[in-house]
């Protein structure tokens, strides 16, 4: 039986979330209880809400908690782009996880 772990979109956003710890390591001890508990909360947040949604078994519940994790991914890509301006991230970092945040499902040709 599949479940939500089997979701390339959960699984990726999972692979996020261990990026932005690793790289917010690096940041100010200054950040510990700002950009960076709350960069690394809003990553948490993506995965875990897709899997409460699942966990509801409700449609309706599942694409509330879906859209939820979608709320959560634009401010984690907003507080990436803040910690750039504030020079913690590199540009180069920024665009690597960036490009992470929002990649796109590919069509079968």
């Amino acid at each position: 039986m599949k479940t939500y772990r089997d979701l390339q979109v959960w699984q990726k956003s999972m692979t996020l979330v261990t990026e932005i710890y690793k790289i917010s390591k690096g940041f100010p001890n200054v950040e510990v209880y700002g950009l960076t508990s709350q960069m690394r909360r809003c990553a948490i947040s993506i995965p875990s809400n897709m899997a409460e949604g699942y966990g509801r078994n409700s449609t309706n519940d599942y694409l509330h908690f879906l859209r939820i994790a979608t709320g959560s991914l634009y401010e984690l890509q907003t507080q990436m782009e803040i910690s750039m301006n504030l020079y913690y991230l590199t540009r180069d970092e920024f665009d690597r996880l960036y490009e992470q945040s929002r990649e796109k499902k590919q069509r079968n040709k």
